[in-house]
């Protein structure tokens, strides 16, 4: 099974595996994993964030270096650090390489210490910069504000969408922290599937706990909220014990040591979008996106809320011009 500790080796003209590719994953305690095909390579890579993937372009190089620049424009794929394999009387592959994106660019016969350690430190820098969440493996906050600075500057019409899960603490604290875990990754394989198919430049990001951000193109906003609460309260009454589930509630204690009924868990969503107002910097965004999401919580069940208020009000009363579905 891919994960973290995997290296993804893909290949066009079906050659060997480099040497060094084999002997550096070995070292290092990584699974080597082969792609036959480019195909294979995005199932890989959409399922699972891996150490890196390994691209040859000692044959086919225009395929590979288009498979490079493809993945790299794909804000799911993007995060997983590539290197590109070249023939090495090929120099001018070194820019190519670079150009469409490549972490690195390495030769057939290359095993010096430098290019090893080059190899560790992309490693070792995508692992700090990319900042992903250990258990969901999805972008951080570094991540969440470039792709909604890059959405602003583009001016294209885009919602922000704040999810989090209502009652978790509560199921966190009656089914234990592996339960509570196995929901975060739950919900995040929501999120970034169905975002992926409904919104294909869309992005979904992990703040921590049980927020999460998903921001989509404003067309598609609707369509992947509605899927998104659909999918989520399909799936969350199996995460508790038939009891449980069958009587829609379970008995918890609050801080004070009092009985109450506890409900299962529902995901509320708050949306800002820019339809009704020009943004100037992320913390704007940021700002009303967790006021909405105050909102959605205050309602029952699971629902998004769209602000389409054209101007800032007093956050103390009740938005007046909201689509809550």
């Amino acid at each position: 099974m891919t994960s973290d500790r995997t290296v993804v080796y893909y290949g066009a003209g079906r050659r060997p595996i480099p040497p060094m590719v084999e002997r550096f994953s070995g070292e290092r305690g990584l699974e080597l994993e082969v792609a036959p095909d480019q195909e294979a390579v995005h199932a890989i890579l959409n399922r699972a964030v891996p150490a890196c993937l390994v691209v040859d372009a000692r044959e086919e190089a225009a395929s590979a270096l288009d498979l490079c620049a493809e993945l790299k424009r794909d804000p799911f794929t993007a995060l997983v650090p590539i290197v590109v394999v070249r023939p090495s009387d090929d120099e001018a592959l070194i820019a190519d390489g670079l150009a469409a994106g490549a972490d690195e660019v390495i030769t057939e016969t290359d095993g010096s210490r430098e290019s090893w350690l080059r190899l560790q430190l992309m490693l070792d820098r995508a692992a700090r910069d990319v900042s992903v969440h250990p258990t969901t493996r999805l972008p951080g906050t570094v991540q969440i504000e470039r792709d909604l600075a890059r959405r602003m500057a583009t001016g294209r019409p885009f919602a922000v969408c704040y999810a989090d899960l209502d009652h978790f603490k509560e199921f966190n604290d009656r089914y234990g922290y592996g339960s509570g875990d196995g929901v975060i990754l739950l919900v995040s394989r929501i999120l970034r599937d169905l975002v992926r198919v409904l919104a294909p430049d869309g992005f979904v990001g992990h703040i921590g706990g049980d927020d999460f951000i998903f921001n989509v193109p404003l067309e598609r906003m609707e369509a992947c909220c509605d899927e998104i609460l659909q999918i989520f309260d399909e799936l969350i009454p199996y995460q508790y014990t038939e009891e449980d589930r069958q009587a829609g509630y379970f008995l918890g204690k609050d801080r004070r040591g009092s009985i109450h009924r506890i409900p299962l868990m529902t995901l509320s969503i708050g949306v800002v979008t820019n339809q009704f107002r020009k943004f100037t910097h992320t913390g704007e965004v940021s700002s009303l996106a967790g006021e909405m999401k105050t909102y959605a919580k205050s309602l029952p069940g699971s629902v998004y809320v769209v602000d389409r208020r054209q101007s800032v009000v007093d956050p103390s009363h009740e938005p007046s011009e909201l689509a809550v579905s």
